[in-house]
């Protein structure tokens, strides 16, 4: 079964990157790219993905937006949330928002499973167990 995402990250080398990542893979197809956070429901109602990435900051209300948004309009949709930064007050204010889980973006790029598994997870399917995402409960 293929994993459908929808990737919303404001940074377009990111983007790019994951999307080429992430289509290595058998299990994954990503279905929508959008760089703002008021762009992620319209791809969603589009696409109807599986999974969104949500970077936390963005322009157009961002992360925290976008989750609250998808939740509304499709709560079937697992939200991961994607970020830099790893703060108890960021990931609670992801969990607060309807977030499935969060991934901590690997700065040096050595740790390209925990997104797959991230999002196996996410989508209810299990892979691999996850390296370095959270489950928000």
């Amino acid at each position: 079964m293929t994993i459908r995402l929808l990737l919303a990250d404001d940074q377009e080398l990111v983007r790019q990157a994951l999307c080429a990542l992430l289509a290595l893979e058998d299990d994954f197809e990503v279905v929508a790219s959008v760089g703002r956070g008021d762009e992620v429901v319209a791809a969603a109602r589009e696409h109807r993905p599986d999974v969104a990435l949500l970077d936390i900051e963005m322009p157009g209300g961002g992360g925290l937006h976008a989750a609250r948004a998808i939740k509304a309009a499709a709560p079937a949709i697992r939200v991961l949330a994607l970020s830099a930064h790893d703060s108890d007050e960021a990931r609670a204010a992801m969990a607060d928002a309807g977030a499935d889980g969060y991934v901590v973006k690997d700065k040096d790029g050595s740790e390209k499973s925990k997104y797959q598994s991230a999002a196996s997870t996410a989508s209810g399917i299990s892979t691999q167990a996850i390296a370095g995402a959270k489950k928000l409960d």
